[in-house]
């Protein structure tokens, strides 16, 4: 790898000016692209201090051997030249959106002489004006067979086309009236042209004056007797309602919004998008990120918005004219500008870019009006963004779920923690502890296991902390370790593995922690790394090695080490590492709320009389938790053995006197839990 220093710019050669600069491997490959608003103040950030840096930036600096930049007006131009230059050159060091999986949409070929309605996936294409994305194809056909009733526009391919143009004679969809027959001439260019148009509008959310338009058509053929016209025209309109009720509203005013939610971990992300327009949700896209750089949420949205409309503009094609259209609902006018329907009014988000961004502006010139940015607080667009943020969750577990299960991968990581840490074989087995409290109280510790990179839940253990005094994470870590590998040496006494007289008996005992793993991860940096090594080496144990994998970095610490061993952030080593530990952060938090509730149990009892500490814990045992005993009847508390009627009335009177203010969903009202029971 190369120094930094000997490519850093000399002093006073970077402009102080708005610019985009890109970093080159020795190969001359563009590997980073980055904007700034002062050229000088970030490539400085680069070159102060590359310890200091984050480890995937100091490991593209190194990578590097040359920068060069472009200085440009504004900050809106500096963003518009990365874009293309990210584009262009496809650096590896910058983020990537990918779909997470292929959606469908509806597209139409504005840009042929006759247009084509289609189901298409894959890339944009320019002059192609699309609907969508769906989830599946079948939704796309069963709304256009719909539609085609009322805006009979071609759906065939560019060859039966031309061959129904050359014999003379439509195909089927001609016969039965759901095609105009434009390859036949019986509406020309024009005309058919117009259909697409009226199409593209209702599909938009124009859908009011069409079906107005259609029921005075059919009271006016009523009235002139003309009945078989009017059953057509009577069809065509429950053809509208059937297609517009396959999509439900959900924004009562009618807004056209592009709703944004976001799931992420310290590596990868996960966004959905929720495109509503007339308040119905027209279509849903979902992609996966890696997180190659050190990312806040704010950011993750301002690149998404970044890739996802750049991409989008580019497909909407150019119209003669701007155009304005009242809305149907609240009669405002809308704006339609060339290039800008790509991107709606009003954009829902689960966090803003950050402050000073150039996103906000860009946006608004690809629009050709002004476009909100905001994230909602309450109220159903609240409800909304709950609903896509869920969706998100959803997306990015099946994802990992996806990753995780690819056997493949999973020895690639196994290799690489094997490599990274100079072990002699590859961890098979792998056990993770973490520490949960608040504030000193109800300590414990947590204890999950992989096996083949894989959760083994029926070897999870968890430890109540009662040796340690205070809030000592160290300490209580130390004592974890400590009494597992004291039961593992116990139980191969028991077993006969270490039998004192040599024998090596093996006796039926049934043993839960004589199986040793190949490696100890420890959620935390050095010190909690010496902690675990210490209470080993106490044991006596040294065929077991040790690491821990601190957050903030996702660095990973060794005992034997002063500095932390740095792992590539797309690595399948580090990705394995990380779902180890934040599977053990989340059973240990699991298990530490459980005792905090139980804790609230008990205190509230306290005052009951006449209820002593043995049928305190008999109703602890019973109900489990102060929501299950609060909302118990006399008659359920006093089935408990040895809780009288008088005892379960004073229990129910304790609990009602003591009941807190519950926590409602500001958005339904919904009570949501105890507020002793929040987490």
């Amino acid at each position: 790898m190369a120094d930094p220093a000997t490519y850093r710019p000399a002093p006073g050669s970077v402009p102080d000016e708005p610019g985009v600069y890109r970093f080159r491997d020795v190969s001359g490959r563009v590997i980073y692209v980055g904007k700034a608003k002062s050229l000088r103040s970030r490539l400085n950030s680069y070159f102060s201090d590359v310890a200091m840096l984050h480890a995937r930036t100091r490991q593209m600096v190194l990578s590097a051997v040359a920068v060069d930049w472009t200085v440009v007006a504004t900050e809106v131009e500096a963003l518009q030249l990365e874009y293309n230059w990210i584009k262009e050159f496809d650096p590896r060091f910058n983020v990537r959106y990918r779909d997470d999986k292929s959606y469908p949409s509806l597209a139409v070929t504005l840009y042929e002489e006759y247009p084509q309605l289609r189901v298409m996936r894959g890339p944009k294409r320019k002059g192609v004006r699309y609907f969508g994305p769906y989830s599946h194809a079948w939704a796309i056909r069963e709304t256009l067979d719909l539609l085609l009733r009322v805006f009979p526009a071609r759906t065939c391919s560019a060859g039966v086309f031309k061959r129904a143009g050359q014999v003379g004679r439509p195909c089927l969809l001609g016969y039965i009236d759901k095609c105009s027959a434009p390859c036949v001439g019986r509406v020309s260019a024009a005309e058919h042209r117009r259909i697409v148009e009226e199409f593209c509008d209702f599909m938009a959310g124009s859908t009011s004056p069409y079906l107005k338009r259609l029921r005075r058509q059919m009271e006016e053929a009523s009235q002139a007797t003309e009945y078989e016209r009017a059953a057509r025209l009577r069809d065509d309109i429950r053809a509208l309602e059937r297609a517009l009720e396959k999509q439900a509203v959900v924004l009562g005013d009618g807004t056209d919004a592009d709703i944004i939610g976001v799931a992420e971990d310290a590596l990868e992300a996960a966004v959905q998008v929720f495109h509503v327009r007339g308040g119905r949700v027209r279509g849903q896209r979902g992609m996966v990120v890696d997180k190659v750089e050190d990312l806040s949420r704010g950011e993750v949205v301002e690149r998404f918005l970044e890739q996802f409309y750049g991409v989008q503009s580019e497909t909407v094609p150019a119209r003669p004219h701007e155009r304005h259209e009242r809305h149907e609902r609240t009669g405002r006018l809308r704006h339609y500008a060339d290039s800008g329907e790509a991107v709606p009014r009003e954009l829902l988000l689960s966090a803003l870019p950050p402050a000073g961004s150039p996103v906000h502006e860009w946006l608004e010139r690809l629009r050709g009006g002004r476009v909100d940015l905001r994230v909602p607080r309450r109220g159903d667009k609240r409800a909304l963004l709950d609903t896509v943020e869920r969706n998100a969750t959803q997306a990015f577990t099946q994802h990992k779920l996806r990753r995780a299960s690819d056997l493949t991968a999973r020895s690639t990581a196994l290799s690489e923690i094997q490599e990274a840490l100079g072990l002699a074989e590859a961890p098979l087995r792998i056990e993770c502890f973490d520490v949960s409290n608040l504030q000193g109280d109800n300590v414990v510790a947590s204890m999950v296991v992989f096996e083949d990179g894989l959760a083994r839940r029926s070897e999870y253990r968890r430890f109540e902390i009662r040796g340690v005094g205070g809030q000592d994470d160290v300490a209580s870590l130390r004592e974890a370790v400590a009494r597992r590998f004291r039961r593992y040496l116990d139980e191969r006494v028991r077993t006969g593995d270490l039998a004192p007289d040599g024998d090596g008996a093996i006796t039926t005992i049934a043993v839960k922690f004589a199986y040793p793993p190949n490696l100890v991860v420890v959620d935390g940096g050095a010190p909690q790394v010496a902690a675990a090594q210490q209470a080993l080496e106490a044991l006596g144990i040294d065929d077991v090695a040790v690491c821990g994998l601190a957050k903030r970095m996702e660095e990973v610490w060794l005992p034997t080490s002063t500095d932390p061993v740095v792992l590539s952030r797309t690595s399948e080593a580090l990705y394995l590492l990380q779902r180890v530990r934040d599977e053990a952060h989340r059973f240990a938090i699991t298990y530490h709320r459980q005792k905090r509730s139980r804790t609230m149990v008990a205190s509230v009892l306290d005052e009951v009389p006449g209820l002593g500490e043995t049928r305190r814990r008999a109703l602890l045992r019973h109900f489990g938790s102060l929501k299950r005993l609060r909302a118990a009847s006399p008659q359920e508390i006093a089935s408990v053995p040895g809780v009288g009627p008088r005892t379960a009335e004073a229990v129910v009177a304790a609990l009602r006197e003591q009941v807190p203010r519950p926590a409602l969903n500001v958005t339904t009202g919904e009570v949501l839990e105890d507020a002793g029971e929040r987490p």
